[in-house]
């Protein structure tokens, strides 16, 4: 992806993959949060659930218990947190280059792993399973469901315009 991004700054974060690196996006994020769940992460959102904000302290100690990294756009909220990237960008784009510019891999895989909706696990659907009538015939395109909220995903337009993306420079 890009170049080296001022104001980007990494605390207690060396390299991250979808594999070893959980993560929790405050609530000015909500937009990455989609973005990197498509890439693989496990990126919950401080807005998930409930849908109210639940405010600097509860994050902190959520991402230490849980042992996730926060992003985070505020210099203080990043200063407290014991793993912490502070994002200067605005759009998902901009941050996704910060976060690739500091370690993380940003990469669309194969298959989708996590729900763009509400960040659960995604697996194939099952032959037994329901259909939306508005998904694609699944003797022609490959479905998964979320396996928390049962969203139906395929690689299709959105993944496609998704993945051109992350590829421009």
């Amino acid at each position: 992806m890009g170049a080296n991004h001022p104001g980007t700054v990494a605390s207690g974060v060396e390299t991250a993959t979808a594999d070893d690196t959980a993560l929790l996006l405050d609530v000015m994020l909500g937009k990455l949060a989609t973005y990197l769940r498509m890439c693989g992460y496990d990126a919950a959102y401080a807005m998930d659930g409930d849908g109210e904000d639940p405010g600097d302290e509860r994050l902190l100690a959520r991402a230490s218990a849980e042992h996730r990294v926060l992003l985070t756009r505020d210099i203080s909220l990043a200063g407290r947190a014991d793993r912490s990237v502070l994002l200067a960008g605005r759009t998902p784009i901009v941050q996704l280059r910060e976060l690739e510019s500091v370690g993380f891999t940003i990469e669309l895989g194969e298959r989708p792993a996590r729900c763009g909706a509400c960040n659960g696990p995604v697996g194939p659907l099952g032959d037994d399973e329901p259909i939306p009538e508005f998904a694609p015939d699944p003797t022609e395109t490959t479905l998964w469901r979320c396996r928390d909220c049962g969203q139906v995903f395929w690689r299709g337009s959105h993944w496609r315009d998704v993945e051109s993306r992350l590829n421009e420079n």
